[in-house]
């Protein structure tokens, strides 16, 4: 039986009560999709909703997002080595261990250091503005580069704008060509949740760790040139965050991967869902088992 609806659950990992979004048939080839900053799986929901007919779907939240816990940055270490740790930990408790995956932004880093555990349970990458190339990385990045290379309280500090509702419903309509094809909801969600005590010290102990990313490009680059995975890249041109060379770069390793940009911003399976669904789904059902 084909099970359409989006199913919400949370299980124990590492002492840590892990939510995650499952939908579609659990025998039916799986796609683990892997959420960026500032939002939490939630932004997956229609994207699940879409694929649920073909395809059995998770979409964890990361400790510090969505409906997983959050403890205190003095009580949990986040780095991006830590949120792969409680990811994987995930999948292993849920008997997944063959998957294509889906990464966005902070999806990245996550869904590349899994693919380098496990290469041979990756059947296949989506990236939607998720980077794995210094030519993705565009000037938004400076002040963040600042305090990769002194982490004092005044770099530190210089990025908490970050956290504004100005610049989160920034990320969703910047580069976006028809801005009311934003749904606001979505980025007040993720406000309410950024704004929880304590939660601005977590995403800023995460920007720093997000400088041990780029040393790893060449690592995952070697991952892609070794084990030749099936890539789709689905980016949104217009985004000033991961520009659209971080798409065009997977071609240099990949030459038979399938790059298509979009006129959208960062988020482009939102603003462009209907687009996003059907390479997807053409993706997917090309995948081995």
């Amino acid at each position: 039986m084909i099970m359409t609806a989006v199913r919400h659950h949370t299980v124990r990992i590492d002492g840590l009560d892990v939510f995650y979004r499952e939908a579609g048939d659990p025998t039916a080839p799986t796609l683990v999709l892997l959420h960026g900053f500032p939002t939490s799986s939630v932004v997956y929901r229609d994207l699940m909703a879409d694929l649920s007919d073909e395809f059995h779907l998770i979409a964890p939240d990361y400790p510090g997002f969505g409906f997983s816990s959050a403890p205190p940055a003095d009580e949990w270490d986040y780095t991006f080595d830590h949120l792969a740790d409680t990811v994987d930990a995930l999948l292993e408790e849920l008997g997944i261990t063959r998957y294509a995956l889906h990464v966005h932004d902070y999806g990245a880093p996550v869904g590349f250091r899994l693919a380098l555990r496990h290469p041979e349970r990756i059947t296949g990458i989506v990236t939607q503005n998720g980077n794995a190339y210094e030519d993705g990385l565009t000037p938004f990045w400076k002040s963040i580069r600042d305090y990769w290379a002194d982490p004092s309280t005044e770099n530190r500090d210089a990025l908490r704008g970050l956290f504004a509702a100005e610049a989160t419903h920034w990320q969703y309509t910047h580069g976006v060509p028809d801005p009311t094809l934003v749904d606001p909801s979505q980025a007040l969600h993720d406000q309410a949740l950024l704004d929880r005590p304590g939660n601005h010290e977590i995403q800023l102990d995460l920007f720093l760790d997000y400088g041990t990313n780029p040393p790893r490009y060449a690592a995952w680059q070697q991952y892609l040139r070794t084990h030749r995975p099936p890539l789709l890249a689905v980016w949104g041109r217009g985004d000033d965050i991961f520009g659209p060379d971080g798409a065009r770069a997977f071609a240099r390793d990949l030459p038979d991967a399938r790059i298509h940009l979009l006129d959208a911003g960062h988020f482009p399976f939102t603003t462009q869902r209907r687009r996003s669904v059907a390479l997807i789904r053409d993706f997917l059902r090309g995948l081995p088992d």
